[in-house]
């Protein structure tokens, strides 16, 4: 398998190379060569297969000849192994025609563990193998940020920055970070938006010279194996529900685009998916898009689901490059238009093609709340904020009744306690293995929302050992 970058003018690499690059060096985003396929007889067989299994079987096309069969698994198995649930990602039935995937049983408690764990593997898998050593530069708006932590932490060939938002995380996401006092683990509280952060994290990837000479590498969304590993329980949760003789729908809480990306993919892939539903907070420039073809940036404002309280979605501009012919000149057109002005529009064909599959909705905070307090009244279930969103929006968008609905859940109610106990009327509590998370020193450093600051701070704690706080 080759990958290519959405805008055309950076080289085409392998899998390994792929995973520890991140963002192309043209400022694109990379992206197979062509889709691999699940023919009917592929998706049954794997009907009755591990977690584990599965993915091995699923993501083997995406790493050869980077990685064999027997090596993929060992990893697949080493990412899972630490996970609470012997299922991974399990599903719950909450109706006669509506699910929720559980992504939190990760160990840190929300769905970016799937792909984390497993991109730790490669990391140490590919730099052990070279000898080299990166550094791993991230931004987070809540969760990517703990579980790129818990998957780097202690390794000899990483050592990892990660930027959040000051005061725009909760506080048991801003403690899942802060809390790991691993060497070669460095927190930045950024005195701006995550969209701040995550323009920054762009512009280091964009200064080669920068990029070069610290070795960087992504953990965000914006690198392709994470999106891999996210296909995964697509293609196992269709399977569950009668894929390939039975299509299922899917409603994705998303800020970033990442995670329902991976769900385009498995369709892309074959898998019979009827319907993807973006679930948006009043950050609403996805449901936006969809709706006017119109990409323009807005103001960030701070909700009750912070993991989503984005105006730029990153990973937009690898479905942008499927619907412009997979031209990267045409997408690099778009991105320098958003680039200079804040705004760019799909075409009306283009918009159209969107919409065989998607649809969007904005969900509001009071629908938000409402829908966290009917979940629970109805099955006793304590929903997220962010998950929450995703039942709103399923409930508002599904085409068809008859289609199994599955919600995907992203992380476990007690990283919003607040949120989810003003609905309810009931504090969710953290597993016992987290139960002195609040007690626990923190470890991190406020800087102002300034890119040469960032920089120079990487620079000067490159190896740098800090006394525990």
């Amino acid at each position: 398998m080759k990958y290519v970058s959405t805008r055309g003018r950076a080289p085409e690499l392998d899998f390994a190379d792929v995973t520890l690059t991140g963002l192309a060096r043209d400022g694109g985003l990379y992206v197979p060569a062509a889709w691999p396929q699940l023919s009917a007889a592929d998706l049954r067989a794997l009907s009755g297969l591990s977690y584990a299994e599965a993915a091995t079987r699923i993501m083997a096309p995406f790493v050869a000849p980077a990685l064999t069969s027997d090596q993929l698994g060992g990893l697949v198995e080493a990412a899972y192994k630490s996970f609470s649930h012997q299922a991974v990602v399990p599903l719950v039935q909450l109706d006669s025609a509506d699910w929720l995937m559980e992504l939190y049983h990760g160990p840190t408690l929300a769905f970016k563990d799937v792909a984390l764990q497993l991109l730790g593997q490669f990391f140490d898998h590919f730099l052990t193998a070279r000898g080299q050593k990166v550094t791993v530069v991230g931004a987070t708006s809540g969760d990517t940020g703990s579980a790129a932590i818990e998957a780097c932490r202690d390794r000899d060939c990483v050592e990892i920055f990660m930027l959040h938002p000051a005061g725009r995380v909760s506080d048991v996401q801003r403690r899942q970070m802060t809390t790991v006092l691993s060497n070669n683990v460095h927190n930045i509280a950024v005195d701006g938006t995550f969209d701040d952060c995550q323009a920054m994290v762009k512009a280091m990837f964009n200064d080669l010279e920068f990029r070069d000479s610290l070795h960087l590498s992504a953990v965000n969304s914006i690198n392709w194996a994470r999106v891999m590993a996210q296909v995964v329980y697509y293609v196992t949760t269709a399977v569950a529900l009668g894929a390939p003789d039975r299509e299922v729908a899917f409603s994705v809480p998303t800020g970033n685009f990442g995670d329902i990306y991976a769900g385009y993919v498995a369709r892309q892939m074959g898998v019979p998916i009827q319907q993807l539903i973006v679930a948006t907070n009043i950050n609403d420039i996805l449901a936006r898009t969809f709706e006017t073809g119109a990409y323009t940036k807005g103001t960030v404002v701070p909700t009750i689901t912070p993991s989503m309280d984005i105006q730029v979605s990153s990973n937009f501009e690898r479905l942008l490059f499927d619907l412009h012919g997979r031209d990267g000149a045409q997408v690099t057109g778009l991105m320098d238009d958003f680039a200079n002005s804040g705004e760019f529009r799909i075409g009306a064909t283009e918009l159209q093609s969107t919409r065989a599959l998607f649809d969007a909705t904005r969900v509001s905070e009071d629908e938000t709340r409402a829908a966290i307090k009917a979940t629970y009244e109805a099955t006793g279930m304590l929903a997220d904020p962010h998950t929450a969103v995703g039942l709103a929006a399923a409930a508002r968008m599904r085409r068809d009744r008859h289609v199994p609905m599955v919600t995907l859940a992203t992380a476990h109610a007690a990283k919003f306690p607040d949120a989810v106990e003003a609905a309810t009327g009931v504090h969710p509590t953290l597993p016992a293995r987290m139960g002195d998370l609040m007690t626990r020193a923190e470890r991190y450093d406020s800087l102002p929302n300034d890119l040469e600051t960032i920089k120079a701070y990487i620079r000067s704690h490159i190896g740098a050992t800090k006394a525990l706080a």
